[in-house]
């Protein structure tokens, strides 16, 4: 068999999550009195941490976690490394356990011949990133379960994603393909060696990139034109199948809309209602479920990622902030609401996710039968429900066959305005009465089995909920949200460190481990930054600063600019790659290159704005063949381009005149805008931060706000009216 031959092209296999229904794991105790194999019950994941890694710890499959030993005893049993990757909520993950990593005769296929590797793509994204590579480029596309075949060096030659046990409408099944590899190893070997040699040394070659010009004017009107092309003008996003939440898409039209582009905000106004209004919105409990199968949100996959909850509140805030429609902050706040309730941590910190899975059936959590409204509502009241949340007797999921199975997800057909109209009744009763039929049918399903949740504390999704929880608190003028904030950062900051202070990935049950990457850096650095803005405690501002330095040092790249995803001291693989594509979260070189420009206009030190240009120049290449695949870092380089301003505020922190200062901020759409307090004494710590408010000064013993552009100020006013005047001017 030729080696190259091996490169089976596989479709991607999109994730959502399943619960498994395990056997409850042993208690520490008893796991520490285990051999270092795990004993005839358990494999070596059973001392792992990842939820993800102990869903395996009984598989037959002898699984080792990524590390050393693995690849040691590959090189001393001359065997090649099988690698699976996956998270604890992905659903074609657990399909492939189920038919083959508990399935013996394919367990055994794997022992004779491979060393085995489980890997939680969360943990280690840097691994996940290099081997998502390899994938794309070998199969022509990705997902997981990723599957990648290497030698003992870390060196790939076969990469897949999902394989059953036995082929199946031309997809290789695990039977076939395990024998075909060993016997390829074994007996071309050297084929192997240079198809492994040969692709590492392509795929180096194809990671390097040249500096280009700073994306300008034509680069946003290249993306904004994709964006209005793509458009679904029925029924919002910007596809025709499957619907994905992508609130950087959103917020950078959003920014489009103030420079002029009238048609921008149109598209954002009719995605985020039909969001709201859609199946993909949990309308009981509050948040986002990870993604919609059809074009019209109406049926998702159930899962509940934590960054869903923190960008999509991120892109209702600012459409409150842009538009003043109450219904933007209310969808907002009962995400993060969902977030206080569900995915927080009593340590401070939020949890991962929620499985889509309960009862070993997808969504059942969540579905409704028209019998299950009446038993919690009685008929009168719960045919009004019904009717208005679109619940049917033959209902609108379908089982295995294709069939209604008379559950239905929970949806609005219209605005509320609309549907008070056709039905003829008072807009505020109709609301009020759907919302105590709510609150009972979130009751009654509270009293359900819960979906699994993944209770590890990532440092990356953390930053993210700090900074849309922050953001909340001072669009809405709800302190309890900046206080959540505040506990999460306090969290990570004491708690996600290694003993030299640099940041790690994960914190679970007791353990902080895993080395950080560049979106753990960057997604805290732009929580601090939001918190710090939204209650100026200056120790915010000084962690973003100290973190950002440590970016810079550990993952910048000072001849071609941009940052690594890995760190400079961190594991070697065989490619050290930059991520620039902007997917369901962000690029950390995206974030990263924003924060760079507001802490240059926090703090008046440009060096920070030159190297968020160099960022940007690094994306060039990568933006000229997908404008719109980018939309973070051409949030980036709006700020850069436009005339970005600093708001200083001189008062005494928490005072009256203080406060309603700060306040008269809050609600407005100002992205392109830092803000200060300092106090107005001479030896505030915000002066050695950001030196050049050093001569800002209180008029006539008032709260006072200085507005500059570029570091050039208009006359300081020290009234409410009169700041809200200038923020108003042009």
């Amino acid at each position: 068999m030729n080696a190259i031959a091996l490169t089976l092209a596989v479709s991607s296999a999109l994730c959502s999550p399943q619960d498994p229904h395990r056997a409850a794991l042993p208690g520490a105790a008893e796991i520490a009195k285990l051999p270092a194999d795990g004993g005839p019950e358990f494999n070596r994941l059973i001392f792992e941490k990842s939820p993800y890694l102990l869903q395996h710890a009984r598989n037959s499959v002898e699984w080792f976690p990524w590390g050393n030993a693995a690849f040691e005893l590959a090189r001393e049993q001359d065997k090649p490394i099988f690698l699976s990757i996956g998270y604890s909520t992905c659903h074609w993950c657990h399909v492939m356990e189920r038919e083959s990593f508990e399935d013996a005769e394919v367990a055994a296929l794997l022992n004779a011949s491979f060393i085995c590797i489980k890997l939680d793509r969360e943990e280690r994204p840097d691994v996940d990133q290099v081997y998502m590579t390899v994938t794309q480029t070998l199969t022509g596309s990705g997902g997981w379960p990723m599957t990648v075949v290497m030698t003992p060096e870390k060196l790939p030659f076969f990469a897949g994603t999902y394989f059953p046990k036995t082929g199946a409408s031309g997809r290789p099944g695990m039977l076939e393909l395990l024998p075909a590899i060993a016997s390829a190893w074994k007996d071309e070997r050297q084929a192997i060696e240079d198809h492994s040699t040969q692709l590492s040394t392509s795929l180096r070659a194809s990671a390097a990139r040249a500096m280009g010009d700073l994306p300008g004017e034509a680069a946003m009107t290249r993306a904004f034109d994709d964006l209005a092309q793509r458009f679904d003008a029925q029924e919002g996003g910007f596809a025709t199948s499957l619907k994905f939440p992508i609130p950087h898409e959103l917020r950078f039209l959003m920014r489009q809309h103030a420079r002029g582009k009238t048609t921008a905000l149109p598209m954002v106004e009719l995605t985020l209602g039909k969001m709201a209004r859609g199946g993909i919105r949990d309308h009981l409990g509050g948040g986002f479920h990870r993604y919609a199968t059809d074009r019209q949100w109406l049926i998702p996959h159930f899962e509940k990622m934590l960054y869903d909850q923190a960008l999509v509140a991120l892109a209702y805030i600012e459409a409150f902030t842009l538009t003043g429609k109450a219904e933007y902050r209310e969808i907002a706040e009962s995400t993060l609401d969902y977030v206080r309730r569900d995915l927080s941590s009593p340590l401070g910190g939020f949890l991962c996710a929620e499985d889509a899975d309960s009862e070993g059936e997808e969504g059942l959590f969540y579905l409704w039968t028209h019998e299950q409204l009446y038993e919690v509502l009685g008929r009168e009241d719960g045919e009004r429900f019904a009717s208005v949340y679109g619940v049917t007797t033959a209902g609108n999921m379908r089982d295995h066959t294709g069939r209604s199975n008379g559950q239905n997800v929970l949806h609005l057909s219209a605005p509320w305005p609309e549907i008070a109209r056709v039905r003829g009744e008072d807009l505020k009763q109709l609301q009020s009465r759907m919302a105590a039929a709510r609150a009972k049918l979130f009751a009654a399903r509270e009293k359900r089995v819960r979906p699994l949740r993944d209770d590890k504390l990532l440092t990356d999704w953390n930053g993210l909920a700090i900074a849309a929880f922050a953001s909340a608190g001072r669009a809405f003028d709800r302190i309890e949200y900046v206080e959540r904030a505040s506990h999460a950062a306090d969290f990570v900051l004491k708690t996600l460190r290694d003993d030299k202070g640099r940041l790690l990935k994960r914190y679970r049950d007791g353990e902080a481990a895993m080395p950080a990457v560049l979106d753990d850096y960057a997604f805290l650095v732009f929580g601090l930054i939001e918190l710090y803005q939204s209650d100026f405690n200056v120790r915010w501002l000084r962690e973003a600063l100290r973190l950002n330095e440590e970016m810079l040092a550990r993952f910048g790249d000072d001849s071609a600019g941009g940052f690594f995803l890995s760190a400079s001291d961190g594991e070697r693989l065989f490619l050290r790659a930059k991520e620039f594509y902007d997917g369901a979260t962000p690029a950390g070189n995206s974030v990263a290159a924003l924060n760079l420009l507001r802490l240059a206009h926090l703090t008046g030190d440009m060096s920070h704005a030159a190297r968020a240009e160099k960022t940007l120049r690094a994306f060039a290449g990568d933006l000229a063949r997908t404008p719109s695949g980018h939309t973070q870092a051409l949030i980036a380089a709006d700020f850069a381009l436009g005339k970005a301003s600093e708001i200083v505020i001189v008062g005494e922190r928490g005072a009256a005149d203080t406060s309603a200062l700060v306040r008269a901020l809050g609600g407005r759409f100002l992205p392109n805008t830092v803000v200060l307090l300092r106090a107005p004494t001479a030896t505030d710590p915000i002066v050695k931060l950001a030196p050049y408010t050093a001569g800002q000064t209180q008029l006539d013993g008032a709260a006072t706000a200085y507005l500059c552009r570029d570091f050039a100020c208009l006359a300081p006013v020290n009234t409410v009216a009169a700041f809200e005047k200038l923020l108003d001017g042009p």
